[in-house]
């Protein structure tokens, strides 16, 4: 089985916050399309996600939307293709952590096992963040019998605070952002990745930008909002 990267950040784009109970940090209309590009440290294209928003469900201050993802790499070659839900519940936004986890890297035919257990806690947005703000940490672990052995990956995102609020440029236009840093280790099979991320929401669309550094504070990697379509 081939395995595939691991699409954390990518996933995390769609966390945000709630500004008012009129004002979203992410886009709420169905039909709206969003698409990110990732790069490496040396610019060069690696990654583009497609997010389209395909229902959105409201009862009362609660609101559930769901997006599918579409990832493509480099040679525009499909790496996955699944649906995500961000919930709103009161003030606060809930994001499942399972999807941090990349499930094509589970893939066999084309299709994700029925079969995969996952266990962890929902990642936390409150209404009204504000610099200062330190976050609460989230956990996922997912793992499949594959009968000669057990596949587990897990990811899990600590140190999560809001830095700032900023205005930040990327292909897609300029925009008013709250800036958040956190700190994800990833486990795939035994092998650990060690990053700290830098992202800024802005209101009405989620992430504008994302960057990924090592343990030294060197750029590895960042992903930019490239187009919205309305």
């Amino acid at each position: 089985m081939k395995m595939k990267t691991l699409i954390l950040f990518m996933a995390m784009s769609f966390v945000a916050a709630v500004a008012t109970a009129e004002e979203l940090f992410f886009p709420s209309k169905v039909g709206t399309v969003l698409i990110y590009k990732t790069f490496d440290k040396k610019n060069k294209e690696t990654n583009t996600v497609k997010y389209t928003i395909k229902d959105v469900k409201t009862e009362g201050d609660n609101m559930d939307i769901t997006y599918v993802c579409e990832s493509t790499d480099e040679k525009n070659e499909s790496v996955f293709k699944d649906e995500l839900i961000v919930k709103k519940k009161g003030d606060k936004i809930y994001f499942d952590m399972s999807n941090l986890l990349n499930k094509a890297a589970f893939k066999q035919t084309g299709d994700v096992p029925a079969d995969i257990q996952v266990t962890g806690n929902n990642l936390e947005v409150p209404a009204n963040p504000k610099p200062g703000d330190v976050l609460p940490d989230a956990t996922v672990t997912m793992a499949m019998n594959m009968g000669f052995m057990t596949m587990k990956m897990s990811a899990e995102v600590t140190n999560r605070k809001v830095e700032s609020i900023e205005t930040k440029t990327v292909k897609a236009g300029t925009f008013k952002c709250y800036k958040f840093s956190s700190n994800v280790q990833a486990t795939t099979m035994g092998i650990k990745l060690k990053t700290s991320t830098l992202d800024w929401y802005a209101k009405g669309i989620g992430t504008v930008r994302t960057e990924s550094y090592d343990k030294n504070g060197k750029l590895q990697s960042y992903t930019e909002l490239t187009e919205i379509k309305q």
